[in-house]
């Protein structure tokens, strides 16, 4: 017997569950072009792909790519290899304006510095087509006692790990900076003594 959760992982992939709660909410729908900007193996985009939608999907990691081409194969055939493509987020070949929304799922928190985080969401930015969405899931400083600064706004997090990491306030400013609207309060959820994870969702403005 196929136990619920074996099924629900065929349907929905590993989808960040804040990225599912936007398709619940209808924010991201069937017709639109979606790119997984650091899409690693495509654990957002299985349902994307079983659903119809229009993807897209870069890395800088060659196996994630492949893995996420032999995923598109099998479950979405349609979907032409090329559309999954080796390449930094900071430098994507993807034509501006033409993407409805941008998954940014875990990738930020990997820039070398201030510079490279930026670097990343301005290219994101310029692939937006007006009036699209950046959904982005980053690591932030937000309930964070025990961080340990390393310089250039990387820390190492109480789990061990080393992050680039913001606050609120630097995600205001880059919203403001963008000239783009907040489609969701900025949130951070709190995993105690570990890390903290931030769901900042703007929308580009229309023409």
């Amino acid at each position: 017997m196929t136990q619920p959760s074996a099924h629900l992982r065929e349907q929905f992939g590993d989808i960040d569950v804040y990225l599912f709660d936007q398709l619940l909410r209808g924010r991201i729908a069937q017709g639109m072009k979606v790119l997984d900007a650091g899409c690693g193996p495509g654990r957002n985009l299985v349902f994307l792909m079983r659903a119809g939608f229009e993807v897209w999907g870069v890395d800088e990691n060659t196996d994630a790519i492949a893995r996420v081409r032999q995923l598109a194969a099998s479950i979405a055939p349609r979907l032409e290899p090329d559309r999954f493509r080796v390449e930094r987020v900071e430098s994507m070949s993807v034509e501006d304006g033409s993407m409805d929304v941008v998954i940014s799922s875990a990738v930020l928190h990997f820039a070398r510095d201030e510079r490279h985080w930026h670097a990343m969401v301005r290219e994101m930015w310029r692939v937006l087509a007006p009036g699209g969405i950046l959904f982005a899931r980053l690591a932030t400083t937000v309930g964070q006692a025990r961080l340990r600064p390393l310089g250039g706004g990387r820390y190492v997090q109480p789990d061990g790990d080393t992050r680039f990491l913001v606050d609120h306030a630097q995600l205001i400013d880059a919203t403001t900076a963008l000239g783009a609207s907040l489609v969701d309060p900025l949130k951070s959820s709190v995993v105690h003594d570990q890390r903290s994870m931030g769901t900042w969702v703007v929308r580009k403005a229309p023409l």
